[in-house]
């Protein structure tokens, strides 16, 4: 946005700071190398700091970061979903032999639930991949995401509860930040669509949630941020019907990508 030469030298030393994490042996970048989960763990939310790498392959950083971001990609889409393609939330791998131990969930209510947000980390990061890279096996799987999370999605406003298997559901709160996320991830996925009916559901859906947002969970004067009623870690019984950063973004971002679509 400002072409100035000191954020760019901050962005390339970033990615090269990330790209520290990957592990060869696994395919994937080590989201908590400090955890109690032990292996080489990796949460979905990492698709979305692929980003950051292909950014930077392009923009004068070291070109591995390309390879480095396709590979965890692969390695994510190969395993990081269960047979009905939601996801998990982390998966734990072998350090030395690159194996996937299992699938945990930290933020989402089970090992086998399907965590809002998740969904949306791997809709957003999948879709973002094919933009850098082209290679539609990515759209593809981008397209499989967003559908079990649009034909699971029961909330007549389109914001999901927390989790889609939340227990006490319609008494379990609801995560804007998730359907920023999404709302945003449908706006771009839209256009690379050339089915005419699934371009008209994914403009349709995008543009409820936005205004699903405006209308019901503006914070107006409550705080500084643009939303409230997201939900961060629950299980931890943290930042639960908040305002989080990464709601208001998403929610900025799918504002401005209406705004150009129009």
């Amino acid at each position: 946005m400002t072409k100035n030469p000191e954020y760019k030298e901050i962005i390339l030393k970033t990615a090269d700071t990330l790209a520290t994490l990957f592990n060869p042996k696994v395919g994937t970048i080590q989201s908590w190398p400090h955890n109690k989960m032990g292996g080489h763990n990796t949460i979905i939310d990492n698709m979305m700091n692929l980003e950051l790498l292909f950014w930077a392959s392009k923009n004068g950083g070291n070109k591995k970061l390309y390879d480095i971001a396709v590979k965890h990609a692969e390695t994510t889409m190969a395993n990081h979903f269960r047979p009905d393609n939601t996801s998990y939330h982390v998966i734990i791998y072998d350090f030395e032999t690159g194996k996937k131990i299992k699938g945990r969930t930290a933020q989402g209510y089970s090992d086998d639930s399907m965590w809002a947000r998740g969904q949306a980390w791997a809709i957003y990061g999948f879709t973002m991949t094919y933009r850098e890279t082209k290679d539609t096996k990515f759209l593809d799987f981008a397209h499989k995401l967003v559908r079990v999370y649009l034909d699971k999605l029961t909330t007549e406003d389109l914001i999901p509860y927390w989790d889609f298997n939340a227990p006490n559901i319609p008494n379990e709160p609801r995560d804007a930040s998730a359907a920023a996320i999404v709302s945003s991830a449908l706006l771009e996925l839209s256009s690379y669509t050339k089915d005419k009916n699934l371009k008209a559901e994914y403009l349709t859906k995008a543009k409820k949630m936005i205004v699903s947002l405006s209308d019901n969970y503006q914070s107006h004067d409550v705080n500084s941020a643009f939303l409230l009623h997201s939900t961060g870690h629950k299980p931890a019984n943290s930042e639960i019907d908040c305002s989080i950063n990464y709601a208001d973004y998403y929610y900025l971002e799918a504002l401005l990508r209406l705004q150009k679509l129009k």
